[in-house]
């Protein structure tokens, strides 16, 4: 009877992974969708329209982006974290869906209901300040914050990828700000031009013209390596600011249980849609990197991000109050 029985167990478990095998290697066999979880036209919305357009090729399925944002990236995550494990429904993710779960009080859904897949690409942070401001890079900057009251930094509110980099500039490298949460970035860039505030930082898509008009002034890229887009900008890493290491990122995240294979399909898929010539230049243009790659290096990105956000969590008391 135990023979019988473990025998059956075996047999059930062997049918399963067969039928789970099956379906992977069947999908897709009606349209993906992406969930993006800020409204259209930002960094994070173009970089998965991108991604669309190369993984429909690729799979050979319409790959749909819906905007579903509110609640800091939460909305939208929340949505994908309970959706099927069918591989047809995928977040578009950002550092918020790192870092909300450090500092929200209360959180819909639980880190481990979300699984990495692929990175697309980020727009480099740009550090900005008024066209006619006396200083003209981080160690300026740095050391004119430090004379008297300090200077204002806008931000787009608690969490978001300014505040992380104000909160590096003040717990690693002394800088005196004090934040001014704004709803926006374009309300952030707005304060800088009119001079409610002296600084702020903004993707380098939204950055790009301001700079090139000659209405803003940028002091360091805030990334590992300098704009495609605007080459001039060192990085703050080459100013000697090794650890100012934030961007406007976007990847792909799954709902927890969806089979491996479909994940590694998927990730290949946008792997070659960052490696399309049209599409990577496309992207560069508008001060955006394609990167790409496979499932273990996005998994690794998104361990050393969580690890660098959470530090600056803790050094900073960053909270959603």
């Amino acid at each position: 009877m135990r023979l019988s029985r473990r025998f059956a167990l075996a047999a059930g478990l062997a049918a399963t992974l067969a039928a789970t095998g099956a379906f992977a290697q069947a999908w897709p066999t009606k349209p993906i969708h992406l969930i993006v979880p800020f409204s259209a036209g930002g960094a994070n919305d173009l970089l998965a329209r991108a991604a669309a357009e190369g993984a429909s090729q690729a799979l050979g399925q319409p790959v749909i982006v819906e905007n579903k944002p509110g609640g800091s990236t939460t909305l939208g995550a929340d949505l994908v974290s309970k959706a099927a494990p069918d591989g047809y429904t995928f977040l578009i993710s950002a550092a918020g869906v790192i870092s909300n779960s450090m500092i929200k009080k209360t959180m819909p859904y639980k880190d481990s209901d979300l699984v990495p897949v692929a990175m697309i690409g980020l727009a480099p942070s740009v550090v900005l300040v008024p066209a006619d401001a006396p200083y003209n890079n981080l160690k300026e900057f740095i050391a004119a914050s430090q004379k008297g009251p300090g200077f204002h930094w806008a931000t787009a509110g608690t969490g978001s990828t300014p505040h992380f980099v104000s909160g590096v500039l003040e717990t690693k490298y002394g800088a005196k700000l004090d934040i001014v949460p704004y709803k926006s970035g374009s309300e952030s860039i707005t304060a800088v031009l009119s001079k409610q505030v002296e600084a702020t930082s903004e993707a380098s898509i939204v950055a790009l013209g301001f700079l090139k008009s000659g209405k803003l002034k940028a002091l360091a890229d805030t990334w590992t390596t300098r704009i495609s887009a605007y080459p001039q900008l060192s990085t703050a890493q080459e100013q000697g600011y090794d650890e100012l290491r934030i961007a406007h990122w976007a990847g792909i995240h799954a709902p927890r249980g969806t089979p491996d294979a479909i994940l590694d399909k998927m990730a290949a898929a946008v792997d070659a849609a960052m490696k399309t010539p049209a599409i990577a230049e496309r992207l560069k243009g508008m001060g955006i990197e394609p990167i790409g790659g496979n499932r273990a290096s996005f998994v690794k990105f998104v361990g050393e991000e969580r690890a660098r956000l959470g530090a600056v969590v803790k050094a900073t008391g960053m909270k959603d109050e």
